[in-house]
Order: C-alpha cells, then structure tokens, then sequence
C-alpha cells in the first residue's frame, strides 16, 4: 500500500488537506526516496507504490493530483495501470519516468492516455518542471460535462439534473461520461462494452442495457434514447 511521507522541513506549509498531493510508483527504491525528497521540498504531499498493484489501488482509492509512474514494475505492468487508471479516473493526470526510452513505449504510454514522458536517466529539475506544467495545465482544464440540463461533475462524479445532485455507481459514472462525451452520436453495445467494460467482443450479455436502465432510474426516463438496432444516445439539446 502507499505511505505519506514527510513534510518539508524549512518553511511553513499550508494544511496538507490543502496541498497538492502526488502518487509515485516505481519499484527502485532509490527513485522512491531520490524523487519524493525533491518533491517533497518543493511543497508537495508525497505517496508511493512499489508494484504495479498497490499503485493502481492508491491511484484508485485516493485522489491525487498527479501521478508519477513507471512502466517496468512486478506485480502490475505500468502500461496495464495506465490503461485502467485513465479509464476509470479520465481526468487523472499521469507522467510516465521509465527505463524504457524506445519510440514503441513512448507512443504507447501517450495513446493510452499519459500527458507526458521522461525517459531515465533523468534530471531532478526536468522532471520537477514537467511536474508544474502538468498541474498547472490540469488546473485549467474543466472539470465539468454539460449537455441540455444535465450536467457530470469529473471529480467528484456526481451528476445533476432539475431534481437535484445524482449519486453514481463507478460503472454508471464511466457509461455517462461516454454517452455525455459523445452527445448526439448514438453509440452501439460494442463500442459502449469496449469504453467502459473493456471489452473487445460481446460476452452474450445484457450488461449494457442494465446498466442504461439504472441510469434511467436515477436520472429520468427520457435522459438516454433507444436507437432500435443501434444502440443509445443521449440529445446534444
């Protein structure tokens, strides 16, 4: 699991519920404490992870407002937490720090999702500027999907319509974020089962289609439209 480390010792700091707080996750301990000192001396709450899985679940259970990964762990592969942690945390912001310094990993790492990468051997005052850039640009990115009068808070996922503020289950916030994204496009079972289930084919299931009924429930009955032999849609207006 992740532990907090310390606090800067020069300065005064603000409250850490008020800091910004940064995953890393590496299995090279020195990277551990070599980054997270210089981390930790800029201002920032430091958490970190030595395997794939621990980081993913940090990463999951707690937010953060950066995570610092490396693509060669045990356990969990970098580019497999990559995958899950953008798809479910789309607004996470990820800097891949990896060994791995080939065009194929770079490419990878950014198609599924990571905002930037730097190879190792690094500089500490690279890294740490590509750090500010990252929070700086996340800070000025919306936060909000707004279509007709429904709209899907990406933090806190929750969404809220003329009745008030909706309560989301993971895979109901993942489902309308996509049908929200993509408003007036109606989006078949396949494609809906690869973005939010991660599916590549069709298990025979009517998972979708329980998942939409759900959502109906919560949001009102008219908030997602049936295209017959197509899929769903949810109206740009």
């Amino acid at each position: 699991m992740t532990s907090t480390l310390g606090t800067p010792a020069i300065g005064s700091a603000p409250p850490e519920s008020t800091r910004t707080r940064i995953l890393l996750i590496d299995d090279e301990q020195r990277i551990l404490e070599f980054v997270s000192r210089g981390l930790q001396a800029e201002g920032y709450v430091v958490d970190v992870a030595a395997d794939g899985g621990a980081g993913l679940r940090a990463a999951l259970d707690q937010d953060h407002d950066l995570v610092i990964l490396d693509l060669l762990l045990p356990d969990r592969g970098g580019h497999d937490v990559l995958r899950h942690l953008v798809r479910q945390r789309p607004a996470q912001p990820v800097i891949v720090l990896s060994a791995l310094s080939d065009t194929t990993s770079k490419v990878t790492a950014l198609e599924l999702g990571a905002e930037d990468y730097l190879a190792k051997p690094f500089s500490l005052e690279e890294l740490l500027a590509r750090v500010r850039v990252r929070l700086r640009d996340a800070r000025a990115r919306p936060t909000l999907l707004a279509v007709g009068g429904l709209t899907l808070d990406l933090i806190s996922r929750q969404a809220r319509n003329e009745s008030g503020r909706v309560q989301l289950a993971e895979r109901e916030f993942l489902l309308l974020r996509e049908l929200m994204t993509r408003a007036g496009d109606t989006l078949g079972k396949d494609w809906l089962l690869a973005a939010v289930w991660g599916y590549r084919f069709d298990p025979g299931s009517n998972v979708v289609d329980v998942y939409v009924r759900r959502l109906r429930a919560k949001l009102g009955g008219d908030a997602i439209k049936t295209v017959r032999g197509e899929g769903y849609r949810i109206d740009a207006a």
